[in-house]
């Protein structure tokens, strides 16, 4: 897998750095490439500084995009990152509707301003160079920002390792942000521990460690944003029709399929949607077009850099919302805005554990490490939502995983499209399939532990091939006849 050097005894992660707010359509190709623009031109004022210079002294601006960064990066709207990124915008703010307009004139400006009143060089078609055949040493996205100050050049180069995440070129995972929590959990072995200590809940042990970065409130207030962006997402992907953008002709589907569950009815909110879907009484058939409905909603809308949640990417944006939406509409209990940030907490806390022993970067494991991860993620929080037992609850994890092992990442034209979108609904409906079995079972009956899922998902991610790690270079993306530009 990727030879940036590990260190799992330093990492903290917070349920937050799993589940961020921003923009479509790749949280490793487009999310983290903005990330790491900002981080340089921070990182780069400061150097400057020490030299009683500035950013008004930078002359020209280049970056460079290796691997699949390169290989997939026009599709995945990486180019488009860069440039917001230059431009100042933040993807939880930037408005969506705006960001086409944003680029463009850009493009046509040739130049950045990064301080008022200051210009650099900077032609888009020109200045973000994108290395097909050559990739860094560290990660499979590999990038370097250059900027040329008083004619010599300055560079660093950057790695996104997948859900948003950003190392330095020499960065040890974690080291920048290492936090001692009242109960780190590095393997679920740890995790099971605490809990069985503490005698509580999966949830129970993330609030804990949560407080370590966030007050009760914060967390609250934190996660009813996310919840809220990702129900706005489903919401917004079943009243917008169309073709995505990008060539491949892909209509949208979430929309008309939601429009004949409901028989033509509807509301004019998310909230007055969700009760009108509540108020109906649904075959089996039709609940299972809803799940497939609420995921693609999510990655239509993740496909046309729309607003969304790395869960724990964006590429895999659409699992745990539709999950957790089916539990909103379909469960027998009503289930309350308590229960909804309890299944929030449990399911980043899932994706933690396969970030620490694995991947949940494509570009490193193939879709196993995105939509799959997603899966379990979202499978162990339904299970404890559902009154299931800490056991059963990874039990549930390790289901869904455990039946995506070996899902290769071949995204047809370079887009986060085909496969893309309709794997989300089929990690959602393994996701609940996962749930429900787990719940149903005796967990020390299993012959399969979570600990041995990521540990065979971290060796599956190292023996396969780079052509099926979101390379565009084998599968569905060489087999299917497509008219795009070129990616």
């Amino acid at each position: 897998m990727d030879t940036v050097q590990r260190d799992p005894a330093i990492e903290s992660l917070s349920v937050f750095d799993m589940l961020k707010i921003g923009v479509g359509p790749s949280s490793s190709h487009t999310l983290g490439p903005w990330r790491a623009v900002q981080r340089w031109l921070s990182e780069l004022a400061e150097e400057l500084a020490e030299e009683s210079l500035g950013l008004h002294d930078v002359e020209h601006i280049r970056v460079h995009l290796y691997g699949s960064l390169a290989l997939t990066g026009k599709g995945h709207a990486t180019d488009q990152a860069i440039a917001l990124a230059l431009l100042g915008h933040q993807p939880e703010t930037v408005d969506v509707a705006a960001i086409a307009a944003h680029v463009s004139g850009l493009a046509r400006a040739g130049t950045i301003e990064l301080v008022p009143g200051h210009t650099a060089r900077f032609e888009m078609a020109n200045d973000i160079v994108f290395h097909i055949d050559a990739r860094l040493p560290g990660h499979a996205n590999g990038m370097t920002c250059e900027a040329t100050v008083a004619g010599e050049p300055r560079s660093a180069s950057y790695y996104s390792v997948g859900g948003g995440f950003v190392l330095g070129a020499d960065e040890i995972p974690g080291a920048k942000n290492f936090l001692a929590l009242p109960h780190p959990s590095q393997s679920p072995d740890d995790l099971l521990e605490h809990c069985t200590t503490r005698d509580c809940r999966i949830a129970d042990v993330v609030w804990t460690n949560e407080q370590e970065w966030r007050s009760i409130d914060e967390i609250r207030t934190g996660l009813s944003e996310i919840w809220a962006v990702m129900l706005e997402g489903v919401y917004s992907g079943c009243h917008t029709d169309g073709m995505l953008p990008g060539g491949l002709d892909v209509r949208r589907r979430a929309a008309p399929l939601s429009r004949r569950l409901l028989g033509g009815d509807d509301a004019p909110t998310a909230g007055e949607w969700v009760e009108l879907i509540q108020r109906r009484d649904f075959r089996f058939a039709e609940i299972l077009q809803w799940v497939s409905t609420f995921a693609m909603a999510v990655n239509e809308e993740n496909a046309d850099l729309g607003r969304v949640v790395t869960a724990p990417t964006n590429g895999a944006a659409g699992v745990i919302p539709a999950v957790l939406l089916y539990h909103v509409c379909f469960s027998e209990q009503p289930v309350t805005e308590a229960g909804i940030i309890d299944f929030l907490l449990v399911a980043g806390e899932i994706g933690t554990l396969f970030k620490k022993g694995a991947t949940i970067s494509a570009a490193m494991g193939g879709c196993q490490a995105e939509v799959g991860v997603s899966s379990a993620m979202a499978a162990a929080a339904l299970a404890e939502a559902l009154g299931g037992t800490v056991e059963q609850a990874l039990m549930a994890a390790e289901i869904a995983m455990e039946h995506h092992l070996g899902l290769t990442c071949d995204p047809v034209g370079g887009l986060v499209q085909v496969p893309c979108i309709e794997r989300n609904t089929m990690g959602a409906v393994k996701a609940i399939n996962a749930a429900e079995l787990a719940v149903a079972s005796n967990p020390a009956d299993a012959r399969v532990s979570l600990a041995e899922v990521i540990k065979t998902l971290r060796e599956t991610a190292e023996d396969m091939s780079d052509r099926y790690k979101e390379t565009s270079q084998a599968g569905l993306a060489v087999n299917v006849s497509v008219r795009v530009p070129e990616c």
